[in-house]
């Protein structure tokens, strides 16, 4: 019995210190923090765009993911349910977070639609529809670096990451570990799919946790302004 009970403190002070042991190991070191790449600065304001509420959006202060779903958005309604399932439902709740979607004021009533659809289960507070005429629809999207131009019913199923600053981010190199070993010519990642679940899982889900990791740190003063990967690209 005594030897049990002079064994108690020291099995009970490595109960203690293992997790934390492991968790110092396993706690990121901020000298090899990366940052999301810039891939194109200072995107204007969005103009001529009124939400649902009839008050104007801005991108400035937000972390701002963009989507453009056209004239007939219930017809595109994959685009908004990847959005919601794989983006939005993982960031909920994080401050100064939103959902921009851009559509012509000639969709005012299939949006409205697709967001009473959209609200069904819970309320999206961080979930914007915003409204404007076809120019203003295609001045926002010319504004962005875009990989396949606007259809002609000014929808894409490209989706974009705009910062609080007003710069849009994403990869500037984006080739796989074995690529970058076997000198494969750079890539770059200026949009994200919204119907390549593979790519909002993998690339783009990481790539908005980056970000908030970025403000963070900024917030901390650790913030180190090396680009993301920015070494692969001198290979």
């Amino acid at each position: 019995m005594k030897l049990f009970n002079a064994r108690k403190p020291i099995v009970l002070s490595v109960l203690f210190f293992l997790p934390v042991t492991f968790l110092l190991f396993l706690y990121p070191s901020k000298h090899n923090y990366e940052t999301l790449d810039i891939v194109k600065s200072d995107i204007p304001e969005l103009e001529g765009f009124m939400t649902t509420n009839n008050e104007p959006v801005f991108y400035k202060n937000k972390i701002s993911v963009v989507a453009f779903l056209g004239s007939e958005p219930m017809d595109d309604a994959t685009l908004a349910l990847n959005l919601k399932e794989l983006i939005y439902d993982k960031f909920l709740g994080f401050k100064r977070f939103q959902v921009l979607v851009l559509v012509p004021n000639s969709a005012k009533s299939q949006a409205y639609a697709l967001n009473k659809e959209l609200n069904s289960y819970i309320p999206m507070e961080y979930w914007t529809f915003a409204f404007g005429s076809d120019q203003s629809i295609r001045d926002a999207y010319s504004n962005l670096k875009f990989s396949n131009p606007l259809q002609s019913n000014l929808s894409t199923s490209s989706i974009f990451i705009i910062d609080k600053e007003r710069n849009q981010r994403g990869r500037l190199d984006d080739r796989t570990k074995q690529e970058v070993e076997t000198n494969f010519p750079v890539y770059s990642l200026y949009c994200y799919n919204v119907l390549e679940v593979s790519e909002l899982k993998n690339k783009m889900s990481d790539d908005i946790r980056i970000l908030f990791t970025e403000y963070r740190q900024k917030r901390k003063g650790n913030f180190d302004s090396t680009s993301r990967r920015a070494n692969d690209l001198l290979k």
